[in-house]
């Protein structure tokens, strides 16, 4: 700790490349480098709100860099929204802890308030729990990265049965952190009783309040890191979630918009594919009364073809009867002329042989 401490110190003083040789290129920035701290680029790192308080997070182990976070906000990238997812589930774990701590608060004020406080256990036994739970915590974490790398070896079995392990020990670290918890409760309220003081819990940060304490001292715990770093927690919490139910009501009214428009544009279609129809049928009908009117014409044509060959054989017919006729008439004529001419011969002979 003290070494990144004083590695930090010297980065700010004299930067990040400080160790660089003039020669050596700097590396350009990168928001997305798992070398800094995705809190502090979304909002701020948690890490930095409650210093050498109760709730002290320790040093963060990641960068924190103005230039990176300002690129971070300028960038577009779908990527930020799982930065802002982790920082939410971050936040709302250490909300989850501080309401349940408000709820534990409340309980023990009904409780000194409807009965006599618990029995208190020893501040050596306190000691010794605490110690207990410092050694199991570490083991529970061991055992967490033991089976984490066996989950990635594919020894599931062998993960599974470290996590039960370790679901076990975890219920003995939550027995004794309940034993503390319960003397602390006891300490509290034994120490409530002897003041003859109402109390009251602060709804933010879970302390305990004296009703109708002194303005200065009220004004104290309002402005300390605690009460300010779970309220600044909460109104960063409030402002992400709303800044995306703002934008799910943006992205929802523009998919209205769009399927309005995609309403309106397939109505205008169905309205033009219905005129094309109603045209197409009148043409089609047009065209059929256009072919109609040609057939009958063709019919009429046709019937005036065959009446014209009708009157033509007639008319050929007839020719043909009267040259018929008139060929009879011709060879009636030469027979009578050649009857006429034997008989006068037949008379002329007659004549002779009488003269």
């Amino acid at each position: 700790m003290a070494v990144q401490a004083a590695a930090a110190l010297l980065d700010e003083l004299m930067g990040r490349y400080r160790n660089l040789a003039p020669t050596e290129k700097t590396k350009e920035l990168n928001w997305e480098d798992p070398e800094f701290c995705k809190y502090y680029m979304v909002k701020f790192c948690p890490h930095d709100l409650f210093v050498n308080t109760r709730a002290d997070l320790g040093t963060c182990p990641k960068v924190h860099d103005d230039e990176v976070k300002a690129l971070f906000e300028k960038s577009t990238s779908y990527k930020k929204q799982a930065y802002e997812d982790e920082f939410i589930r971050f936040a709302q774990s250490m909300l989850n802890e501080v309401e349940k701590k408000i709820m534990k608060g409340k309980q023990r004020l009904a409780l000194m308030n409807k009965s006599e406080p618990p029995s208190t256990i020893s501040a050596a036994q306190t000691q010794r729990n605490d110690e207990q739970i410092k050694l199991l915590t570490e083991k529970i974490n061991s055992l967490v990265n033991e089976a984490e790398a066996a989950g990635i070896e594919g020894n599931v079995e062998q993960a599974q049965g470290l996590m039960k392990l370790c679901d076990q020990l975890k219920e003995e670290r939550e027995t004794l952190q309940k034993q503390n918890e319960n003397s602390a409760w006891s300490q509290t309220a034994e120490l409530a009783a002897a003041q003859e003081k109402q109390m009251e819990v602060c709804e933010v940060c879970g302390a305990f309040l004296i009703v109708g304490d002194a303005q200065s001292r009220i004004d104290d715990h309002l402005m300390g890191k605690q009460h300010v770093g779970y309220a600044r927690l909460r109104s960063s919490l409030e402002e992400i979630m709303a800044h995306r139910a703002k934008d799910r009501e943006e992205k929802e009214r523009r998919r209205e918009e769009e399927r309005k428009e995609r309403r309106r544009d397939e109505d205008r279609d169905s309205r033009r594919r219905e005129k094309r129809r109603d045209d197409d049928r009148k043409e089609r009908d047009n065209v059929s009364g256009r072919d109609r009117e040609r057939e009958r014409e063709r019919d009429r044509d046709n019937n005036r073809d065959r009446d014209r060959k009708k009157d033509d054989r007639r008319r050929s017919h007839e020719e043909r009867e009267r040259e018929h006729s008139r060929e009879r008439d011709r060879k009636k004529s030469r027979h009578e002329d050649r009857h006429n001419r034997r008989a006068e011969k037949t008379n002329d002979s007659h004549r002779r042989r009488r003269d």
